[in-house]
């Protein structure tokens, strides 16, 4: 639990950081969009074998991972709706 902060955080500064790079390389909306959502998307099951193989502590990092995942999901999931209506919208 002490790590979701941090990820919520995360999770809510990202889209508007994108935003700004997507403006300062002149990137079309749909362009800004897809940065949006794979600057806040991170492929964390990848390393999740990984951390399961680890010694005494694969189980909380296991756990950690599975953590920041279930919050990038219904992050994105906020996103659709967030992004197109306030982010970047067709101009």
């Amino acid at each position: 639990m002490k790590v979701v902060p941090l990820y919520v955080v995360f999770m809510v500064i990202m889209p508007i950081i994108a935003k700004y790079v997507a403006r300062w390389f002149k990137l079309g909306v749909k362009s800004g969009r897809a940065l949006i959502f794979s600057g806040t998307t991170r492929n964390s099951l990848v390393v999740l074998p990984l951390a399961l193989a680890l010694p005494e502590i694969g189980n909380m990092v296991a756990a950690v991972i599975i953590t920041q995942t279930i919050i990038e999901l219904i992050s994105e999931l906020v996103y659709i709706r967030v992004v197109p209506a306030i982010l970047l919208h067709e101009e």
